[in-house]
């Protein structure tokens, strides 16, 4: 589909995986059309579509697609791994491949069809606290925070914090505190993990720009990387979010993440809707 600003509108696709919802503009071949007024009204979910991140497909010339992320605030995003999942999802169903390259701010990240599954390297994590980034140099395994969390980055900032039971975390007011807290100069995503057993975890997400969320494939990154370094896991697990389940495989070349997608709708946005926001 093309996302051209005509007499029509502008066309959008609605995917989601396992609950992480998205709206993917297809802009190959035309001019990027996303801005933050654009992406803060169509995140409103009453007066817009809502979306917990937008995404944007762009031709690339240095990899097969560039792909750019918008939190439903208006915000941009440094990654976005269930969003990157749907969109290599909609361009494999286009047929004629298995393996894509895709551009983010992250890097060149690289997405595999593999028995029907799509496999996406998020790429390795950040681990020195100018990567992430933090305010100051500091332990990252050891956040000087109120439930010793351990940050990691991963094209987002993540604090992940580990909990006898996600339930009883009240997710929006902790993720919220430290979504905005001095040590994060970009704010930050913030993870509450239950460790069930050496391959599962349970885990429950507030997203920076948005808030909580079903899933969120970077938070979930950035949790099976957190397990693993502080001995709690082992690298490769499966993971329960509130959407349903991710596999997360921490290798060599970056952690692997797989899971569910849907494309749920194309519509267009009415030229009335446009105007509205420019």
């Amino acid at each position: 589909m093309s996302t051209t600003r005509d007499q029509t509108g502008l066309p959008f696709m609605k995917w989601h995986g396992a609950g992480n919802d998205f709206v993917i503009f297809d802009s190959r071949g035309r001019s990027a059309v996303t801005t933050e007024p654009l992406a803060r009204a169509l995140g409103d979910r009453h007066r817009g579509v809502g979306f917990d991140q937008l995404a944007e497909i762009r031709d690339s010339d240095a990899a097969d697609i560039d792909l750019d992320f918008w939190n439903s605030d208006g915000s941009r995003a440094g990654a976005c791994g269930n969003a990157t999942r749907c969109v290599a999802r909609y361009l494999f169903d286009e047929g004629g491949r298995d393996r894509l390259t895709i551009r983010t701010t992250r890097g060149v990240l690289e997405a595999r069809l593999v028995d029907g599954a799509v496999h996406v390297n998020m790429g390795p994590p950040q681990m020195m606290w100018d990567e992430i980034p933090l305010s100051r140099a500091m332990d990252t395994r050891h956040l000087p925070l109120d439930g010793d969390p351990m940050g990691v980055g991963m094209g987002n900032p993540h604090a992940v914090f580990f909990v006898d039971d996600v339930n009883a975390i009240d997710v929006a007011e902790r993720g919220r505190a430290v979504e905005f807290d001095p040590l994060f100069p970009q704010r930050t995503n913030v993870e509450f993990a239950e460790v069930r057993a050496l391959d599962e975890i349970r885990m429950r997400v507030w997203e920076r720009g948005t808030g909580i969320t079903l899933a969120c494939g970077s938070g979930a990154c950035a949790t099976a990387v957190a397990a693993a370094e502080r001995g709690l896991t082992d690298r490769k697990v499966r993971m329960e979010v509130d959407g349903g389940w991710l596999t997360l495989d921490w290798r060599e070349d970056g952690v692997w993440m797989t899971g569910p997608t849907a494309h749920v709708f194309d519509a267009v946005l009415t030229k009335a809707f446009l105007e509205g926001v420019e």
